[in-house]
């Protein structure tokens, strides 16, 4: 079809929008030449995301509602069937259906452990074909869930339009992008770009994206971010999942981002939950504020004007496990060859942890019977949510009569004070009294709700969700020596409430 002729399908397609939905047939009778229905379905496909168009499953094509989309409230289960046999195929297709046992298996399974090793030592992976699948096997679901969670929270505000725009910086093999696809619903036009220089990545990525739906239209750029130049600006969505530990200027590039961004955008920023990756990306979050307009909006929002923290605010949120996915069990499972060495559930994967805070591995929980060397379906991530329009997830602001900031703490050590504060963890604790970090956007060291004595005057501490505001009233504060932190005791005399954002 020449140039002409796709300027009439798109003007007839502009007319005919708002009376009826686009049947290509009929379509093709306002065209020169009349062109074979299929020909204009392809052009209408082509300039779905120009003209804000759905394909339906009838084949005709209709405007996307205005309505923004909907809240998901629905824990993350499993893989979806296609992505998991995709995954299959591409092992496969590699190695052969006997692809978990003998060289192949102990070939995938010493890449897996060998970039374990290297993220744990702080060194540079280097992305070939084989250690591109090992990361899909390793990697690949854990991102899927985690980027579902951090975006239901701009979801539930209304702040995800359904003609959805997003850049995804670093897109590795796409657990994020396959999450993103999988979370929003039928009426959603999603126009995804990937920036991506791993050729062995982007392939990988390419062919997963197949596993997306009609309505999702993909581009793949195959570079570096800090050359790479956007096709326009106004992005709903930035997302930078796991990647910004691996940058040489992380937050020059998320500052980039921001110039990117549509006037109601959002960037959003995942890092995996151990103690460098996790603080690093607040440190990049305090570097971006400081730089651009930017306001964090989640979850470590600021809720003291003119103030800012300084605390480390080793910050992350755990969600519900997986199911592990075939394939995962698969290469646990595989026929070893004679001289593979055995690894370790511990050693390099650093999972196993005395305590939440002591930086001593991933931040991760114990593992449990059954989990294989190779079984990774624990979805716990840090997260940063910056905006332009100076929204917060959580709108209240304290009252500097009745309640102390976080950042007075050390005029208050052994008094009894009222306070507000974020829930900005799990339960950090080995045993014994649950422990979680709080935060007020004023902190200059980290603070830790310690619950000694619980009551039902208290245990919205246990109950609340992560980033939850709470109102903690007569709390006791006591210096920790050992962390380098304020503890709020909250016994017997303490009450928590929930304050609505």
């Amino acid at each position: 079809m020449n140039e002409r002729q796709r300027s009439q399908v798109r003007d007839s397609a502009r007319y005919l929008r708002e009376v009826r939905p686009l049947d290509p047939g009929e379509l093709s009778e306002y065209v020169e030449g009349q062109p074979h229905p299929a020909v204009v379905r392809q052009v209408l496909r082509e300039e779905a995301t120009a003209l804000g168009l759905l394909e339906r499953e009838d084949g005709r094509f209709e405007p996307v509602p205005e309505r923004p989309v909907e809240t998901r409230h629905d824990n993350v289960e499993r893989l979806p069937a296609g992505v998991e046999q995709a995954v299959e195929d591409l092992l496969v297709k590699r190695f052969g259906p006997g692809w978990p046992d003998g060289e192949s298996g102990a070939r995938l399974r010493s890449t897996v452990r060998d970039f374990k090793q290297q993220y744990l030592a702080g060194g540079t992976v280097t992305y070939d074909e084989v250690t591109a699948l090992g990361y899909t096997v390793y990697h690949l679901p854990s991102y899927f869930a985690a980027v579902q969670y951090a975006i239901a929270e701009l979801a539930d505000a209304g702040l995800l339009p359904r003609r959805l725009r997003v850049l995804d910086i670093g897109a590795g093999v796409g657990g994020p992008a396959l999450g993103l696809a999988a979370f929003v619903d039928s009426e959603t036009l999603l126009e995804y770009h990937a920036v991506e220089p791993s050729e062995a990545s982007a392939a990988v990525l390419e062919e997963l994206l197949a596993e997306t739906g009609r309505n999702v239209h993909t581009t793949v750029h195959r570079e570096r971010v800090e050359t790479f130049e956007p096709p326009s600006s106004g992005f709903d969505l930035v997302l930078f999942a796991n990647v910004l530990s691996e940058l040489e200027e992380p937050a020059t590039q998320m500052r980039r981002a921001t110039d990117w961004l549509d006037p109601d955008g959002s960037v959003v920023a995942l890092a995996p939950a151990d103690r460098n990756t996790a603080t690093g990306l607040r440190e990049v979050e305090r570097a971006v504020e400081e730089r651009t307009g930017a306001g964090v909006y989640a979850p470590t929002v600021r809720l003291w004007p003119h103030e800012r923290p300084a605390s480390s605010s080793w910050s992350f949120v755990r969600e519900t496990r997986l199911d592990t996915p075939a394939f995962q069990r698969r290469l646990d499972e595989g026929e070893r060859t004679p001289g593979e060495q055995p690894g370790s559930l511990d050693t390099p994967d650093g999972e196993t942890r005395s305590d939440g805070r002591d930086g001593s591995g991933e931040g991760d929980p114990p593992r449990r019977p059954g989990d294989g060397e190779f079984t990774n379906v624990s979805v716990q991530y840090a997260y940063s949510v910056l905006r332009l329009d100076g929204e917060q997830a959580v709108t209240f602001r304290p009252d500097t009569g009745r309640v102390a900031k976080l950042a007075t703490s050390e005029r208050h050590v052994t008094d009894r004070v009222d306070c507000v504060a974020v829930k900005l963890s799990p339960d950090l604790s080995p045993g014994g009294n649950p422990v979680f970090l709080v935060g007020d956007g004023s902190q200059q060291i980290d603070h830790f709700a310690v619950l000694t004595e619980q009551s039902t005057l208290n245990d919205a501490l246990l109950t609340a969700d992560y980033g939850d505001l709470l109102a903690i009233e007569n709390t006791l504060v006591l210096w920790n020596d050992d962390e380098g932190a304020y503890n709020l005791v909250v016994d017997s005399e303490t009450i928590v409430d929930r304050i609505p954002a």
